[in-house]
């Protein structure tokens, strides 16, 4: 199998473009949230047990199932929210953003989730505490950044 080259790098610029608008990482995530003033509200859309597990320390936990009917009464419609489930496997953040972007919210997805929050080694919140796990040197080698 080849790869179709055939897309014009304009239809192409558009599409990353697109992205870009509508998708954060984890390292901006991170960044926003230890600036003391983010921007956003950050809300995690996993089950209950997902959330009891561990979740991102100040997240906001809505199930997805939920934000049609929650969404109103918990967020602030002037705020913009960002999203994320469990990880790269997982489009039950993609789910929630579509869900909240219909229902006037502006947001952004957080790609990577949950599983890259945790592999890089930021802080995790469980009903005993905070926590920073261990880094996935093959996520985020020690002292070693991506660069971009």
């Amino acid at each position: 199998m080849s790869l179709d080259w055939s897309t014009p790098p304009a239809d192409a610029a558009a599409h990353f473009a697109r992205r870009l608008a509508v998708e954060t990482d984890v390292s901006d995530v991170h960044a926003a949230l230890e600036s003391g003033r983010p921007g956003f509200v950050l809300l995690d859309s996993r089950s209950e047990e997902s959330w009891a597990q561990g979740h991102v320390p100040g997240a906001v936990h809505l199930p997805g199932r939920e934000i049609a009917g929650r969404a109103a009464a918990e967020l602030d419609p002037a705020v913009p929210v960002v999203t994320y489930c469990w990880g790269p496997g997982c489009n039950g953040a993609t789910r929630a953003a579509l869900t909240l972007a219909q229902l006037g919210y502006r947001v952004r997805e957080m790609i990577g989730g949950f599983e890259y929050w945790a592999r890089e080694g930021l802080a995790v919140e469980t009903a005993t505490g905070v926590a920073r796990p261990d880094v996935d040197l093959l996520t985020a080698p020690a002292g070693i950044s991506c660069g971009c």
